[in-house]
């Protein structure tokens, strides 16, 4: 029995044990496959029991592995507390706005103000499922997005507050032929294929979203196309690939396209402020209490289900 096990180790094997699949286990950890399998056999040497039973059909504990696992999950439950206790005022908090010029960028000003003495650093990622496991891996600390759309894996380290339902839109090539219109229609979208982030690990919250959207009406997932950074690199993307994109209204307007709202009904994509389970950091209340305060000024958290609306949060 080994003296000191590798923290990292316990966490494959916790995440392969509650999956029992070695493929969406590894999507869980953002790591590749065979990355995950070594480590399971290196902590099964250290141990000196095998934890997994592999069939080509199935993934099953073993007795050791179920013995292993209550252990395992305190264990890191502790060194998720222990990264938390290292948070303190003085170091600066990283919070992740996704795009700028949204309602992220807003409840940051708003928390800036609320907590000058705090140093509240804005970074920018491509979307949530990439967001939150760069917090749960200690190197960001807090992001914005659609809770809802995660991998439970990846929900269950972190807490959440609902900041406001966001009205969704499409952008659209300037040329193409919805482009005209005031506003989109669901309907409207009858055979477009249209792109939601598939293909990006980093975003498969956002596709799981348009998945929810579409479900059941004549509307494709557009396939993975390459990430565009920045607005010239996007126009150039959607210049070639043609498809609409599905965004929220307050989405900056890019070169070469133009934002139009989806309407009849109006799809509301819930947006939530995201931070690690157990963090204590002033400026984390201060985004809270600024998110809050802006829900308020807006006249609650965002739009009710309703005639013409539809929610996207999970029944």
């Amino acid at each position: 029995m080994p003296r000191d096990i590798d923290p990292r180790l316990l966490r494959s094997f916790v995440a392969t044990a509650e999956e029992l699949h070695f493929t969406r286990a590894a999507a869980r950890l953002h790591v590749a496959q065979q990355a995950l399998s070594r480590d399971i056999r290196r902590l099964e040497r250290e141990l000196g029991a095998d934890l997994f039973v592999r069939t080509t059909r199935r993934v099953t504990l073993t007795a050791d592995g179920e013995r292993l696992l209550p252990y395992a999950r305190r264990i890191l439950a502790a060194q998720d507390e222990l990264l938390a206790a290292r948070a303190d005022a003085t170091r600066p908090l990283l919070v992740d706005l996704n795009t700028e010029g949204m309602v992220s960028g807003r409840v940051l000003a708003r928390a800036r103000e609320l907590a000058p003495a705090c140093e509240l650093m804005a970074r920018f990622l491509s979307g949530l499922t990439g967001a939150a496991a760069e917090i749960l891996a200690g190197r960001l600390d807090a992001s914005f997005g659609y809770f809802e759309g995660l991998d439970p894996g990846l929900r269950s380290g972190l807490s959440r507050q609902l900041v406001c339902h966001e009205p969704l839109a499409v952008l659209l090539p300037y040329d193409h032929p919805l482009a005209s219109r005031a506003e989109v229609t669901l309907d409207d979208l009858a055979g477009e294929s249209v792109y939601a982030g598939a293909g990006n690990p980093g975003t498969l919250e956002w596709t799981e979203l348009a998945r929810r959207l579409f479900a059941g009406r004549p509307v494709e997932i557009a396939p993975p196309a390459p990430m565009a950074v920045g607005a010239e690199e996007f126009r150039r993307v959607m210049g070639k690939q043609r498809n609409p994109v599905l965004a929220v209204v307050d989405f900056p307007v890019m070169p070469g396209a133009v934002s139009r709202p989806l309407v009849d009904p109006v799809p509301l994509s819930p947006l939530s402020l995201v931070w690690r389970k157990g963090l204590k950091h002033p400026g984390v209340e201060a985004l809270r209490t600024a998110a809050a305060a802006l829900a308020k000024e807006a006249g609650g958290p965002g739009r009710s289900p309703g005639p013409g609306v539809i929610s996207l949060s999970p029944v």
